[in-house]
C-alpha cells in the first residue's frame, strides 16, 4: 500500500477517528470493525493467509512495510507543522519518559494489576485439563469456554491499560491542561470494562462449577478492590466517551 492510498483511507468518513485508542483489541468480537481504520489496514495488508502467520517471513515483511509507511507520513506531517523530527532532543525526552515509566511501574494499582495477571497464569497452569472438563460437564446454556476465553483475553490487558492510565495521568498533572478529554481516563475506562467482564466470567465459573467456586471468588475478591481503586484514582473514567463505543446521554 502506497502513502496516497493510506491518506485516502485516513480521510474516509466511515472511519471514526481514534476509535482504536480505547478498545479492547478483540477485533473478532468488535461490532465496530467497519469504522476502524486500524482493522481495515490490517485486513488489507494481511489478506494473504501467509501474512497472518507470525512464523512466516511474509508477516514480518508486511509489518515492516506498514511501519515504514507510518514513519514517512509522520515526517510529512511534521514538516507541515514546522517540526523537524530529525533534530528533536530525544535524549532528554527519553530520560523523562523513563522516569515516568518507572513511577508507573511502582504504582500500587499497576503492581496489583500485574499480580492479577500472574495469579491467572498460575491458576491455568495448575488446571491444564480445565477446557476438556468444562466441555464435558458444562450445564446446558452455560458456556464455560467463553468465560475462560474472557479471563484469558483480559489477563494482561488490564495491567497494560492501567499502566498507560497512570503514566498518562502523571503527564497530564504536570501539564495541567483540562481542555480536552483525558487520555488517562479513557485508558482507565477500558481497564475498568475489562475488569467488569473478568469478574462476570469468574462469576460464571463460581456459580456453575462448584469445584472451583472458592478459587473463583478469591479472584473476584482481588479484582473488586482493584476496580474500586481505579475508580477512585480516575473518578471521571466511567463517564469518558469512547469514540464509536459510547453514547452521550
Amino acid at each position: 500500500m502506497d502513502r496516497e492510498r493510506l491518506k485516502k483511507l485516513a480521510e474516509d468518513e466511515r472511519f471514526i477517528p481514534g476509535i482504536y485508542n480505547y478498545c479492547d483489541r478483540w477485533c473478532e468480537r468488535c461490532p465496530q470493525t467497519l469504522h476502524c481504520l486500524n482493522f481495515s489496514l490490517s485486513e488489507e495488508k494481511f489478506s494473504d493467509p501467509e501474512t497472518r502467520d507470525i512464523r512466516n517471513e511474509a508477516f514480518w515483511r508486511k509489518l515492516s512495510e506498514i511501519l515504514q509507511e507510518a514513519l514517512e507520513l509522520l515526517r510529512e506531517a511534521g514538516k507541515k507543522w514546522g517540526i523537524d523530527l530529525e533534530t528533536l532532543d530525544l535524549a532528554s525526552d527519553k530520560e523523562s519518559m523513563g522516569a515516568s515509566d518507572e513511577a508507573a511501574e511502582k504504582h500500587v494499582i499497576c503492581r496489583a494489576a500485574k499480580s492479577y495477571g500472574k495469579m491467572v497464569e498460575g491458576w491455568f497452569k495448575e488446571r491444564e485439563g480445565l477446557f476438556f472438563e468444562t466441555a464435558v460437564g458444562a450445564p446446558e446454556g452455560v458456556d464455560f469456554e467463553e468465560a475462560l476465553e474472557v479471563i484469558r483475553w483480559y489477563q494482561y490487558f488490564i495491567a497494560a491499560k492501567v499502566t498507560r492510565a497512570i503514566w498518562g495521568k502523571k503527564e497530564e498533572d504536570e501539564e495541567g491542561d483540562d481542555e480536552f478529554p483525558s487520555d488517562s481516563d479513557g485508558s482507565a475506562k477500558i481497564a475498568l470494562i475489562a475488569i467488569d467482564r473478568s469478574i462476570g466470567a469468574w462469576a460464571v465459573i463460581s456459580h456453575h462449577h462448584p469445584r472451583y467456586t472458592e478459587e473463583a471468588l478469591k479472584m473476584i475478591s482481588f479484582l473488586d478492590p482493584l476496580r474500586q481503586a481505579i475508580e477512585q484514582t480516575f473518578p471521571r473514567a466511567r463517564s469518558f466517551i469512547r469514540p464509536g463505543f459510547d453514547r452521550i446521554d
